[in-house]
């Protein structure tokens, strides 16, 4: 969760006062930094408040909520990144699984903005310092394409399409179990977990979210689907299908992996938007990855 960060005290930890204590343990937010979260009641220890001299304790959780900044600068680095496409206002580029999008508090580094960078000094910082360009994220273990804005006008108008819901967005994903419909239409809204905030749920104080799905291919125990969103919320495809009993192939988040050794099978295939200056609709497509179609020649050589 890009501005949630949750820590539970453990006995090989040195105590000491919040305020020193989280600096060691996120070295990325220096001590005055915590000292402000606190003051704006961010910060809380066993879900209550606390003030700086607080002393931690063995098992206390301790969550930091609503980080909307960054204490350090972003650094480029280099990546070999594959471009699909790439002008003076956008560009497209196709993103691996396991790879970060953007920073944030404990993990500022090797990221694809890191890269993004490297690669370009012109990005738009619409969304801030740490999210130069982005116009919208898909998970750290999701491949597939991005959209990326070079200038602050082109955010604006690429921004505006997401949010009207013109943007084409169709990902690939396979899931557990078979689907006896061909296709269907998810409408629930997805909000964070009250139970476990560092994961999403379908729950009735969510924002709208809708997913439609098309079956491609069924196999014995799993279905590799085609995913459209009409909105795009954190981990909505994979809330969506665990919400109908249909969890995402590798997804030991919101399915029945035990580990995510690749992640879980999705993959943003298709992108298409107006450009920003021409008005032309561009339409992108990326093939799975290597991973996924060898695990789809498995599937279908039982």
């Amino acid at each position: 969760m890009d501005n949630y960060l949750e820590y539970l005290v453990s006995s090989k930890d040195t105590l000491d006062r919040i305020d020193k204590f989280l600096p060691v343990i996120e070295a990325e937010l220096s001590r005055s930094t915590i000292q402000k979260l606190i003051t704006e009641e961010k910060i809380l220890v066993n879900g209550k408040t606390i003030k700086p001299s607080y002393k931690v304790k063995y098992n206390d959780l301790i969550e930091i909520t609503d980080i909307d900044f960054l204490d350090w600068d972003i650094l480029p680095q280099k990546m070999d990144l594959d471009i699909v496409y790439e002008d003076s206002d956008v560009l497209v580029v196709n993103k691996p699984s396991g790879l970060v999008v953007h920073p944030a508090p404990g993990h500022y580094k090797d990221t694809l903005v890191n890269g993004l960078l490297y690669h370009i000094n012109q990005l738009s910082d619409v969304n801030g310092s740490e999210r130069p360009g982005i116009v919208h994220r898909i998970d750290k273990d999701t491949s597939g394409l991005l959209m990326v804005a070079k200038t602050n006008q082109a955010h604006a108008i690429l921004a505006e399409e997401l949010k009207q819901k013109e943007t084409l967005r169709e990902y690939i994903a396979l899931v557990e179990g078979v689907i006896r419909n061909k296709r269907g239409k998810i409408n629930a809204p997805v909000g964070r977990d009250p139970k476990n905030r560092l994961k999403m749920a379908v729950i009735g104080t969510g924002k709208p979210a809708v997913t439609h799905f098309e079956v491609i291919e069924t196999f014995e125990d799993c279905t590799l689907i085609k995913c459209v969103l009409e909105t795009g919320r954190t981990h909505q495809i994979r809330v969506h299908m665990a919400y109908i009993g249909h969890p995402l192939l590798g997804d030991f988040v919101y399915g029945s992996a035990t580990s995510n050794e690749f992640g879980q099978y999705l993959h943003a295939k298709t992108l298409g938007f107006t450009h920003p200056k021409t008005k032309e609709f561009m339409e992108f497509d990326s093939p799975l990855p290597s991973i996924f179609i060898e695990k789809l020649d498995q599937l279908r050589n039982k």
